[in-house]
């Protein structure tokens, strides 16, 4: 693990090794400070923690919560525009390899923009789970673990919100990134000993 570590550091990334969610999800909060504007991006991990509950019913934040019950399509939209030049944008990641490469795919874009650029920092909550080898294996793991997975999800939110699924292979998968380094300290990584989300 320290030599991931040392791998992930050297590619400006700044690192945090924890043991399970409940670590997780303290050390996150540490870097949620009173008057900061948050942007969020699709991630199951965030919400396994305990992170999206905390920071929806934190009150001195300016959260860009495109998720909230009831705000109409545009607002989603304008969230997700606002949420990449927040303070800090706080997400997971589908894949995360031995050589220090973040690898994800989205479907409108706003979470693998946030990791090119825009947002001072991002916060990065990782399973153990979402390590692998290199980027050809991150790309195997976005597209035959966590889209197949999301496809699911999302289907079955739309469903219980009385909405037709409409989310595939085709769509949930429209867009790209995978970045091998960054400015430094502005992609923080949570590395946590557990798996987490897909």
């Amino acid at each position: 693990m320290q030599a991931l570590v040392n791998t992930l550091e050297n590619c400006g990334y700044e690192v945090h090794c924890v043991s399970n969610k409940s670590e997780a999800f303290e050390l996150s909060k540490t870097f949620i400070k009173s008057g900061m504007s948050v942007g969020l991006g699709g991630s199951v991990s965030v919400g396994q923690i305990g992170l999206l509950d905390y920071l929806v019913n934190k009150k001195d934040i300016n959260l860009q919560n495109q998720y909230e019950a009831g705000i109409t399509m545009e607002e989603n939209a304008q969230r997700r525009r606002q949420g990449l030049i927040s303070d800090i944008f706080v997400t997971g990641t589908n894949a995360l390899t031995l050589d220090g490469k973040l690898v994800n795919a989205d479907g409108s874009g706003n979470r693998v923009a946030a990791f090119c650029y825009g947002p001072k920092r991002v916060l990065v909550i990782v399973g153990k789970n979402k390590i692998v080898k290199d980027v050809e294996a991150g790309f195997k793991r976005v597209m035959e673990v966590a889209a197949v997975k999301n496809i699911d999800r999302m289907n079955s939110k739309a469903i219980e919100m009385g909405k037709e699924p409409r989310h595939n292979l085709d769509n949930i998968a429209n867009k790209f990134s995978w970045v091998k380094a960054d400015e430094k300290n502005r992609i923080i990584l949570i590395l946590v000993d557990e798996e987490l989300g897909y």
